[in-house]
């Protein structure tokens, strides 16, 4: 590589914290912008793919589904997004978020009412496994 700022998929990796298949997929699916190459036919990447992994691997922190950040990129590539847009898309995942943090406390009173009621004898019949064959819904 002659210039500073182009590096490999290997140097890519290292600076964004994300493994070399997973760039791969993330380019096959869109997320991530086909680089260009060198003369030997291998991808060169630069400091704007490291941003964008940044982005993606935050973004995956938070719990943003692939699909969701390639449309809020799409948005950001084509400096087409407002402030309001992103601020829709937020609060829509934290709604999505705040039910699935209802939902495990559901399942945790459930489990733990499981828990509680096994005796942990040595016997065939456990309540736990009993709980789990019950056909009726888990209470809200």
């Amino acid at each position: 590589m002659t210039q500073t700022d182009d590096f490999s998929i290997g140097i890519l990796s290292e600076r964004s914290g994300v493994n070399v298949e997973t760039i791969r997929y993330y380019e096959k699916i869109g997320v991530m912008p086909v680089p260009k190459r060198s003369a030997g036919g291998y991808r060169v990447y630069d400091l704007d793919h490291v941003r964008r992994l940044h982005f993606v691997r935050r973004g995956r922190e938070l719990g943003f589904s692939l699909d969701e950040l390639r449309g809020l990129l799409h948005l950001v590539d084509g400096h087409a997004y407002t402030c309001g847009e992103v601020h829709e898309l937020t609060t829509r995942h934290l709604a999505d978020i705040r039910q699935k943090i209802k939902d495990l406390r559901r399942m945790e009173r459930v489990m733990s009412d499981m828990a509680t009621q096994c005796t942990r004898d040595n016997v065939p019949d456990c309540p736990i496994v009993d709980a789990l064959f019950e056909m009726r819904p888990i209470a809200r």
